[in-house]
């Protein structure tokens, strides 16, 4: 009996080792085969399709309005030397070749109607003699200027293609500040790129932009390359032209601007029915009232336009207006500086009569003119 009991307690000590060697080494011997697992049970969760649409962002309206964001390709000849045919300049100079790469530059435009008519700043096509527009779907074709307007810095183009996709404008007064905006365009050429942020603020002047100044401040991503593009609000709608940043290194520091699409709709309509944008003018130079300034001159009122001068001849001077007058109305419209003198002239018809009101000293006076039509701005002579 006790050789027995040896035998089995020498066999028991034996397979335990060889259990803890295959346990250590090959485990996986021990698995217990696949059919005697038991599955386990994982949760899923799966949103509702309304749930994922509304998960995309503003991807709805990227998708409604990046179609009609094109690609514009400006480009003019070279500048010849003015005095390349001169023998002494090439005695001294030599004859050196001259440069024919064509200058080239890069922006962007916006499809305002299936007929073909885009929008553009005039400073993407400006002294341009060939433009190529690029649309999205990889169509390309010439464009023509219908024509420009430099005080608003705003051009209008026309393409012939069919099958153009349009984007709608927006109705008018309906953006307000921290409204969602993305900007779209084509920054430093990399190809069409939209980016998102939110309306910084409206009605943003004095930035020695352009002449007649109301813009749009956004902290969308703008870069060299936008000019021209759209700034688009969630729902996909044009409300407006984006034309310039504000930046020390030439990228985007989150502070852009662009034209109201309220401004660029009357730009367009005048464009096309007349060639040119018709504004009121009243031959006056003014500047900000400040409240220096009005305690210096001994005025009682603290904001308005002081006229700084008069054009002879003009519209002001032939009504009486004067040197140190302070508009404080145009008709009904109050204006508390020069941006908004600038605004309320403009939109007056040619031709038509306005009441303006003025602070004379310690007089209120009134007086009223014929209105002008605005003088085209000046373009400076090429070098």
């Amino acid at each position: 009996m006790r050789r027995i009991w040896l035998i089995f307690s020498q066999a028991v000590t034996v397979s335990v080792a060889v259990l803890f060697v295959v346990a250590t080494l090959k485990p996986e011997w021990l698995a217990r085969p696949p059919g005697l697992i038991m599955p386990e049970v994982v949760p899923i969760l799966t949103a509702p399709p309304e749930a994922a649409a509304a998960g995309r962002g503003h991807a709805d309206a990227a998708r409604r309005a990046s179609p009609a964001v094109v690609s514009i390709v400006a480009s003019k000849a070279p500048q010849r030397n003015p005095h390349a045919g001169d023998p002494w300049y090439r005695f001294f100079f030599g004859d050196g070749e001259e440069d024919t790469q064509r200058q080239r530059g890069l922006g962007s435009g916006v499809i305002v109607s299936p007929t073909g008519y885009l929008l553009t700043n005039n400073h993407v096509i400006d002294g341009a003699d060939e433009i190529e527009v690029q649309l999205s779907d990889g169509r390309s074709a010439q464009a023509t200027v219908v024509g420009t307007d430099p005080d608003t810095d705003l051009a209008l183009l026309k393409i012939n293609l069919d099958r153009l996709p349009a984007i709608t404008l927006a109705p008018s007064a309906s953006l307000h500040v921290g409204d969602a905006v993305l900007a779209i365009g084509n920054p430093f050429g990399v190809g069409q790129t939209v980016t998102s942020g939110i309306v910084s603020a409206l009605g943003r002047s004095q930035l020695g932009l352009s002449t007649f100044e109301n813009f749009i401040q956004t902290d969308a991503a703008i870069n060299p390359g936008n000019s021209g593009g759209a700034l688009v609000d969630a729902n996909g709608l044009l409300v407006g032209i984006n034309t310039a940043i504000f930046s020390r290194s030439g990228g985007s520091l989150g502070i852009g601007f662009a034209i109201p699409v309220d401004v660029a709709r009357q730009v367009m309509e005048g464009l096309i029915q007349n060639g040119q944008v018709t504004r009121g003018w009243i031959g006056v130079e003014p500047r900000d009232l400040n409240p220096e300034v009005a305690e210096m001159l001994r005025l009682p009122v603290r904001t308005g336009v002081l006229i700084t001068g008069v054009l002879r001849g003009g519209p002001a001077a032939k009504a009486g207006i004067q040197p140190g007058d302070v508009v404080l109305k145009v008709g009904p419209r109050e204006v508390a500086n020069t941006a908004e003198l600038l605004s309320a002239v403009s939109a007056l018809a040619p031709d038509s009569r306005v009441s303006l009101l003025l602070q004379r000293g310690q007089q209120s006076i009134e007086r009223s003119l014929v209105v002008a039509q605005r003088p085209a701005p000046r373009r400076e002579p090429a070098d």
